[in-house]
């Protein structure tokens, strides 16, 4: 009997330990699976209501007092008869030329997901992202690029990583994890107008895992493309996983467009990839010209992983070019690289007699991807002129 209350009391407090040790949950990686398990995370929101995140500082403007501060009362005509509490700052203006700091916030944890939607020319305004102490963005895009709508109009998205919401609604699911710090900046390159911005950053404080690589995203444009080839990412140094591709392409030619591979050169690749597509409408997991082939038009669609949300179809007046949205997410197929990553697409359509069409289109890309810093310093954006996609 004295030996089975040992036996009872040493499996009684092994169940605690694995009990207790399965407990342990940080508050990532959420999923449908695990949003019942509690966790010591912490959660935190940024928006114009509460700048810095902090606990308990929400909905502290006042609309008699902070109307004549810029960024501290927007609305305060709208709710100076309600008062305190009541919607007085719900977005931020930033004037042409400025940058200003949306999120500043210090510890280690996570940002979770991103909403907002601003005014103007999408590619007006530049998102920038930094971690811990770095001095050279680990983000770089324009925002209407980081949100997969390059054309500055709405067209509907719905995915795992990225969502357009109607009217102009841009939401973002990427984990983006930092261990001291994490400060994100809004540049309005735009000359003339000012931008008008609501916006939301959720986040949670916890521990970071060791593994835990960092969330990259770059921009480049060919326009139009040299030697018939748009480098989307060169001289990436480091380990870790490209996630993620966006294209705006627009098309200068009078026929189909597609034939062009994209590849993957890792971890000292020279002359060949590792990896190597079969064509542009495979690689975003479409087929035969994207074609619909009831209608014989391109067909739009949009999945958890992979579409072509938007096509900007000739009018007869001056929309003289056909253009393309498309989004390739490699969440469920990452590609890992342990020292250097190079990705390139070739831009081949075809020729009459069945020859391919080396094209000078207009790509603009961007990469999104995990690794360890640090990371190599990118390349400087294109100024707004050869930023900016015209359109009367």
């Amino acid at each position: 009997m004295r030996k089975l209350g040992v036996l009872s009391y040493v499996l009684f407090m092994l169940t605690c330990a694995v009990h207790a040790q399965n407990y342990s949950f940080n508050g990532l990686d959420m999923n449908m699976g695990n949003l019942s398990r509690l966790s010591n995370a912490k959660t935190r929101s940024i928006s114009p209501e509460n700048y810095t995140g902090a606990k308990g500082n929400g909905a502290t403007a006042d609309p008699l007092k902070d109307k004549d501060i810029i960024n501290k009362a927007n609305a305060w005509a709208a709710s100076k008869d309600l008062g305190k509490g009541w919607k007085v700052n719900p977005f931020i203006i930033v004037k042409p030329g400025e940058t200003i700091t949306i999120a500043e916030i210090e510890g280690s944890g996570a940002i979770q997901q991103i909403w907002m939607t601003p005014t103007g020319n999408w590619r007006f305004s530049i998102i920038r992202m930094y971690w811990d102490d770095e001095t050279e963005p680990s983000v770089e895009c324009p925002v209407g690029d980081f949100f997969c709508s390059a054309y500055s109009e709405y067209a509907q998205l719905s995915s795992l990583a990225v969502c357009v919401n109607p009217g102009s609604a841009f939401n973002c699911y990427w984990k983006m994890p930092f261990r001291k710090k994490a400060r994100i900046t809004l540049e309005n390159i735009n000359n003339r107008d000012e931008m008008r911005l609501y916006y939301q950053i959720n986040y949670t404080l916890t521990d970071v895992p060791e593994d835990e690589a960092y969330f990259h995203a770059q921009f480049r444009r060919s326009n139009p493309t040299e030697g018939s080839l748009h480098t989307l990412l060169d001289g990436v140094k480091g380990k870790g996983q490209y996630v993620g591709t966006y294209l705006a392409w627009r098309v200068n030619d009078n026929c189909w467009w597609g034939e062009g591979e994209i590849k993957f050169y890792m971890d000292g690749d020279k002359n060949n990839p590792t990896i190597c597509g079969t064509g542009t409408e495979d690689y975003f997991c479409g087929s035969y010209n994207f074609e619909n082939p009831k209608t014989h038009q391109y067909q739009e669609f949009t999945t958890p992983y992979a579409g072509m949300h938007q096509v900007i179809r000739p009018d007869g007046l001056y929309r003289a070019v056909t253009a393309f949205g498309l989004y390739r997410w490699h969440i469920l197929d990452p590609i890992r690289f342990d020292k250097d990553l190079k990705v390139t697409i070739q831009d081949l359509g075809w020729r009459h007699d069945g020859r391919y069409n080396n094209q000078k289109s207009d790509i603009s890309s961007t990469s999104f991807w995990y690794q360890a810093e640090p990371h190599a310093k990118f390349p400087s954006l294109p100024n707004k002129d050869n930023l900016e996609i015209p359109k009367w």
